[in-house]
């Protein structure tokens, strides 16, 4: 059973740093893309982050790039999200999903979410 369960969040002050986890399961990175999205209450979800395990490229959002980091580690099934210099707009929740060799940043390609983690930051 496929599966994808995120870690790491929490509450943070401006500046800070967090980093996310996305554990797989029932399935290997090897041949996916995997996503980091991210939502607030009453706007749509928004593409953060995503790493394609075909060769290891990385993608990000305007609003998070030089801030943020994406890597994976193919023997733990884990991609990670590294967050530096948060700033409170960055508060939401965070999902990670699974997406063909192709996705990119849109919700619509991808196809099994995790639950997701809140991040919050805020002095």
């Amino acid at each position: 059973q496929l599966q994808l369960v995120e870690s790491g969040g929490g509450l943070v002050q401006p500046g800070g740093s967090l980093r996310l986890s996305c554990a797989a399961s029932g399935f290997t990175l090897d041949y996916y893309v995997i996503g980091w999205f991210r939502q607030v209450p009453g706007k749509e979800r928004e593409g953060v982050s995503c790493i394609r395990s075909s060769d290891g490229s990385t993608y990000y959002a305007d609003s998070v790039k030089g801030r943020f980091t994406i890597s994976r580690d193919n023997a733990k099934n884990t991609v990670y999200l590294q967050m530096n210099s948060l700033k409170p707009e960055d508060t939401a929740v965070y999902y990670c999903a699974v997406g063909p060799y192709r996705s990119g940043l849109h919700p619509y390609e991808y196809d099994y979410w995790g639950q997701g983690t809140q991040v919050t930051v805020s002095s």
